[in-house]
């Protein structure tokens, strides 16, 4: 007892401390410079994020009181954080893949199966095939289709289950119907047929009462590199969307809320996931109960239903998440692990309610058992090593992720109410507005890259000097053989393209022109600044493919030079301090003439000088990496 009292004393003998005592003190320590330009963190998510937390920023922050499974499911909608291990299957031949699938289910530890089937292969025989010896009541089943054939699925999966003799209503799952694909990812302008079309799909889906229809595949936005704000804002207007216009053509607003699956990316912004996840939930939460759905009690759990009020558990946000492709790479693919590990977890503490990761080649290639093995396990490693699903929200009272989760929230909001304010999803996007936007950031965040304020690991920082990759890429284009896929408009469509392709392109370009440049180091002068500035410059220019040279070090200009043409340079990087540049660049210059390409590394005070006397090619932090190698690989005559 007595050691117990003492360690209930031990932080009152700590003063508090105020967030103004806090910033004060940093103030102090930052010696003049500006605290809101070095400390405070400019999101893209067009909100700002400062460099500490406290009590003080949670307090009277309705969202920390609640509790897991309890409206408005900020921390979770259920009271565990038990998700679902998700592996997705392209189906090519029926057996095959049952087979695969059938070995999943029961040594893998895979609890949730995803088929993706072209239109032309969806017939009951197929589907029988396919689904012979899965229990449909053990293991979640998601099927993506083409939507011509998304009523024909359900149906025959429906009569299908009652064959088996299974209980429907204990059968989970969904069938992927997007009435905006084609507007999305194919420009193709939607009228108003779809709404019939999706009032069939909601109607033939009350067959499997478990099963979600109606896909927010708000995962295309990730993987065409929108923002986490704008992924959230865009999803919530999505699913808004469809309860208005279903509504109006006479489906009860608790039908379709509990039709409606979200399926969302994961990107590499770790605590900024884990906000997203949480304001997702709050915000549909809110969202569905302003359309008043009325309480069924043969579908609702019962214990958060007002049956006087307003139907909560159709309130309820149902979550995939699915690791992004935008953030991963060809070269050194094996930090796409890393990535997709942070972003599991992410996805895992913000309690979704399944999970797939992408293999670290679906890029470049069809994966293979090993690396499919890998991507499991890392899921695994989470539930049965870290038990990450023991905790339910375990994010919850952080002021940090609370008060992230606060701003993240306001964003998204606000970016739906814009929507609204424009008509609604349907409308901004047959305007291609939402494209618009999405593609814009992911220019931004590409140019973040190409100036390396944003890092991939591999492809514009640190790259494997001595890797190629052009024999491994291997890839096909999937398409469900209906047409629709090849269908094009003139609306504006997402572009897809990776936030490393245009590094991978001039990479390959490289590779492909069958010559690497050599780019050699005349390090010279202050030991500390050469080795620095040489280690900077084969950086930056291996990002390209070019083979480097490094060196320890010159006694003269001369020396080096010398020495550069014996190992046949085709580029001679200048790597001093500051102070010795004003003499070493304007002799180096003077000594090569047009016989190799000449780069100072650094920016430095006397650089009007030596520009002065000709010498135009610097590197430095800042400068647009992309933007200076492809100008180099055009001087070195490389396609890009």
């Amino acid at each position: 007892m007595e050691e117990a009292e003492a360690k209930e004393m031990l932080f009152p003998e700590f003063p508090p401390v105020s967030a103004q005592q806090w910033t004060d003190k940093i103030t102090a320590d930052l010696k003049g410079a500006p605290f809101g330009k070095k400390m405070i963190w400019k999101t893209g998510e067009g909100f700002d994020v400062n460099p500490f937390y406290c009590a003080e920023d949670i307090e009277g922050m309705a969202t920390t009181t609640s509790l897991p499974g309890e409206f408005p499911y900020v921390r979770g909608t259920k009271i565990s954080n038990s998700w679902l291990i998700r592996q997705d299957l392209n189906v090519t031949d029926c057996r095959e893949a049952n087979g695969k699938a059938r070995k999943l289910t029961a040594e893998s530890g895979v609890t949730s199966l995803g088929f993706h089937l072209k239109g032309d292969a969806v017939n009951a025989a197929n589907i029988a095939l396919l689904l012979d010896g899965i229990c449909p009541e053990k293991t979640e089943l998601n099927f993506k289709t083409c939507n011509r054939k998304t009523v024909e699925l359900i149906g025959i999966l429906a009569g299908l289950f009652k064959t088996k003799g299974a209980d429907v209503a204990k059968c989970r799952g969904s069938v992927a119907y997007n009435p905006y694909k084609r507007l999305l990812v194919n420009g193709v302008a939607s009228g108003d047929e779809w709404v019939n079309e999706t009032v069939a799909v909601v109607k033939a889906g009350e067959t499997l009462p478990g099963y979600r229809v109606l896909a927010v595949d708000a995962c295309l936005l990730n993987d065409a590199g929108s923002y986490v704000a704008q992924e959230l804002g865009y999803a919530l207007s999505w699913g808004n969307d469809l309860i208005a216009k279903l509504s109006e053509a006479g489906l009860p607003v608790e039908v379709i809320a509990k039709k409606i699956k979200f399926n969302f990316g994961i990107s590499s912004n770790y605590f900024m996931e884990i906000a997203k996840f949480r304001a997702a939930r709050w915000l549909w939460a809110e969202i569905v109960k302003a359309w008043h759905p009325v309480c069924d009690a043969p579908d609702c759990s019962g214990d958060d239903c007002d049956k006087d009020e307003f139907c909560a558990c159709a309130c309820k946000m149902k979550v995939h998440a699915r690791t992004s492709a935008w953030n991963l790479t060809v070269f050194d693919a094996y930090v796409n692990l890393l990535r997709t590990q942070t972003e599991v977890m992410s996805a895992a503490l913000a309690g979704v309610d399944s999970i797939a990761v992408s293999p670290y080649d679906e890029i470049f290639k069809t994966s293979d058992d090993f690396s499919e093995r890998i991507a499991r396990n890392q899921q695994l490693l989470l539930k049965e090593e870290c038990h990450f699903d023991k905790v339910a929200d375990p994010a919850a009272g952080s002021y940090y992720i609370e008060s992230l989760t606060r701003l993240l929230a306001d964003a998204a909001w606000q970016l739906f109410l814009d929507v609204e304010d424009r008509g609604g999803f349907t409308i901004a996007a047959n305007n291609g507005e939402v494209q618009q936007a999405v593609n814009e950031s992911n220019k931004a965040r590409k140019k973040m890259i190409a100036t390396r304020r944003l890092t991939l690991l591999g492809t514009n920082q640190y790259p494997n000097f001595t890797e190629k990759a052009g024999d491994k890429i291997d890839i096909s284009d999937c398409a469900c053989d209906c047409g629709c896929e090849n269908e094009g408009g003139a609306v504006a469509k997402l572009d897809f393209s990776r936030g490393a392709a245009d590094f991978e392109t001039l990479r390959l370009a490289t590779e492909k022109s069958g010559k690497r440049p050599k780019v050699f180091m005349l390090t010279i002068g202050n030991l500390a600044m050469r080795l620095a500035r040489s280690q900077f410059s084969s950086n930056f220019f291996a990002c390209a493919g070019y083979e480097i040279i490094d060196n320890l070090g010159f006694g003269t200009v001369k020396e080096g030079i010398e020495t550069a043409r014996d190992r046949k340079a085709d580029i001679i990087v200048l790597c001093s301090s500051d102070d010795e540049y004003a003499a070493f660049a304007p002799e180096a210059f003077t000594l090569i003439g047009d016989k190799e390409l000449f780069v100072v590394a650094g920016a430095p005070a006397c650089m009007d000088d030596l520009k002065a006397v000709g010498i135009n090619n610097f590197i430095n932090v800042k400068s647009n990496v992309y933007e200076t190698l492809q100008i180099f690989n055009q001087k070195m005559n490389i396609g890009s």
